[in-house]
């Protein structure tokens, strides 16, 4: 190669460094994070225009943001979840907002599928209208292709949001509300417009601000909305307005002497009558009362079918006068435990869990996954009149898993090792569904053995997806779960991955193996110190894991290497970095290499044997 054609070579290539290294500077906003502020992560709120015509509805615009209407609708000051919106009406809708340490900047990841004619530039500036910018997508999804999208992909799209500090936040500061700058706005019109003032905007966003730079507004309380905004009128148009008001008067005035006349000649009439009809009418204005009630029991329950309507086609909807006569009234004779009850609609038995009308995300999660390792919603039935909403299961007919290692029942024979193996492999069958075949994965974040239910063929079925969320790699600030089965890094961050549901899977696994709870009566955690467990030679682990398992299972005289084994995955799974715990798959896989498989698997006839056997 020539001097001449190097020279060139290495200024091209020094010049791209630098032109990236300015590109790279400008993908997210100059302000940065630090991930030891106050609030981090943190609730907050983003503000919104319905734009027409997509988003001019709750339903598109909460699916756009992924949270529920009522989340919008309670913010933003509006009475009601179903009416149309205006264009341009205010929305407040809330994001978790959490500092990204590869960016040093703080935003909330939102999934978006793309639709066709969909580029990130488009989205960005107008369905998310510049909230963020193609640039900060690009960043955020390195392995997707902007000219080569593909429709009902999943993108990535971080919306720039800031969480307080530890000053704003003794300054009485609790919110930091994402907003675009608009090229008619100033700071004194968004501070009058949201309770701040312009010191505190300043203070937050310094004095540099663009058209559509998104600023944060600082406040110590939720901004109340007047809903709607109703345009004032021209003068021409108040004019036009006045002179129909009094041409109108002027008509209404002689008729309404005319009426008057006419009323004076046949009172006499009309009094006797009434007095006739009194009685009459007393009854009558009862069974209007009565009409008015169900009016409105109907209006209630259209608005909650309204929340569902995406469910309608999957499900069937039973009348509440189903679920109530199935159940004798919700009699303590027909509950199963907490607030499942059993009952026939037909002639069929089902499981009915009653729950105030917080089912929404949960319909919207079962409505996706169909396996037969997952107990089956058949359908569901609301009761406007208390707002409670009943879910109806297929009954499985064993009960818990829970009841049958702790013995629960009376008479109940207790499970063999490969029984319990063969619950195992059901449960990972499940998780493996919901993990690796749905999109987006859904984690059931609630894996426990009192979850966990048996069918007349001792075939384990997953229940209850009240805590379920679709999506993972997600932070949040609300930790719920049951003690002992929280995997580390979500009782400490709030970090919500498909690992948390690994983690709850090893301590199963022990329960299997122990016949423990997964936490005792003095609050310690069974899987405390599980890793000494296969430490030394193989006499001295056989003798640990001889005083960690269930006395049934000794006097059973069952394979110690396959309890071994299944041990051994335990501890994997409940390994606290949660990148070093197995996927699903891999647990599915090693479970159904053991031995003790050698059996007729299913009542289908599906023989299992070891892979090595084959």
């Amino acid at each position: 190669m020539k001097r001449e054609q190097l020279y060139f070579f290495t200024f091209l290539f020094i010049f791209h460094c630098f032109h990236y290294q300015v590109q790279a500077q400008q993908i997210f906003p100059t302000s940065t994070c630090s991930t030891n502020e106050t609030n981090n992560p943190c609730q907050t709120y983003v503000f919104y225009r319905a734009i027409a015509p997509e988003l001019l509805n709750l339903a598109n615009i909460s699916d756009l943001f992924s949270v529920s209407r009522l989340m919008i609708s309670k913010p933003s000051n509006l009475s009601t979840t179903t009416s149309p919106l205006l264009p341009n009406q205010p929305l407040l809708i809330p994001i978790t907002c959490s500092c990204n340490s590869n960016h040093n900047f703080s935003y909330s990841n939102l999934t978006y599928i793309i639709k066709p004619a969909d580029t990130f530039y488009q989205v960005s500036t107008h369905t998310y209208q510049n909230l963020t910018t193609y640039q900060a997508v690009e960043a955020v999804n390195p392995t997707l292709i902007p000219t080569l999208l593909q429709i009902g992909q999943n993108v990535v799209f971080p919306i720039f949001c800031k969480c307080p500090n530890k000053t704003q936040v003794l300054n009485q500061v609790n919110y930091l509300i994402s907003y675009v700058f608009q090229p008619n706005d100033n700071l004194s019109s968004i501070g009058e417009f949201f309770g701040s003032n312009v010191k505190s905007l300043i203070d937050v966003n310094g004095e540099k601000i663009q058209p559509f730079d998104v600023i944060y507004i600082p406040v110590s309380r939720i901004p109340q909305f007047a809903q709607p905004f109703v345009t004032p009128l021209s003068p021409s148009s108040q004019r036009e307005e006045r002179k129909e008001v009094i041409i109108g008067l002027s008509v209404g005035l002689g008729v309404s002497c005319f009426l008057l006349i006419l009323l004076i000649s046949i009172i006499g009439v009309w009094y006797y009558r009434e007095l006739l009809k009194r009685k009459e009418n007393i009854n009558e204005e009862k069974g209007n009362k009565h009409q008015l009630k169900r009016m409105k029991s109907s209006i209630e329950e259209e608005n909650l079918m309204a929340d569902v309507s995406d469910c309608l086609d999957k499900y069937k909807v039973y009348g509440i006068h189903e679920v109530k006569e199935a159940t004798a009234g919700f009699s303590p004779n027909c509950l199963i435990q907490g607030s499942v009850y059993k009952g026939y609609i037909g002639e069929e038995l089902y499981a009915i869990k009653k729950m105030k009308w917080n089912a929404y995300e949960q319909l919207k999660i079962l409505q996706k996954v169909n396996h037969g390792n997952l107990v089956r919603l058949e359908g569901f039935s609301i009761d406007p009149e208390d707002g409670n909403c009943y879910l109806v299961y297929e009954y499985v007919e064993n009960g818990s898993l829970y009841s049958w290692l702790n013995k629960e029942r009376l008479n109940m024979k207790k499970l063999d090792w490969k029984t319990r193996l063969r619950i195992a492999i059901d449960v990972a069958n499940g998780l493996q569904y919901i993990h690796e075949h749905t999109r987006p994965k859904v984690v059931h974040k609630d894996i426990k053995t009192s979850n966990i239910l048996l069918d007349g063929n001792m075939r384990a079925k997953i229940a209850n997806f009240g805590l379920a969320k679709s999506g993972c790699n997600a932070i949040t600030m609300h930790i719920v779960g049951t003690q002992g089965y929280i995997a580390p890094e979500y009782l400490a961050d709030g970090i919500v991955t498909t690992k948390m549901d690994v983690f709850s899977f090893g301590v199963v696994l022990l329960e299997l193996i122990t016949g423990k709870e997964a936490i005792n009566e003095e609050g310690k955690v069974l899987w405390l110190n599980v890793d000494k467990v296969l430490e030394g030679g193989e006499e001295m682990k056989q003798l640990k894991l001889k005083q960690w398992m269930d006395e049934v299972l000794i006097d059973e005289n069952c394979s110690l290497e396959g309890v071994m084994n299944v041990m051994a995955v335990a501890i994997a799974c409940l390994q606290k970095d949660p990148s070093r715990r197995p996927s699903m798959v891999d647990i599915v896989y090693t479970l159904c290499k053991s031995d003790d498989l050698h059996f007729d698997f299913s009542e289908d006839g599906l023989s299992v044997t070891p892979i090595s056997a084959r």
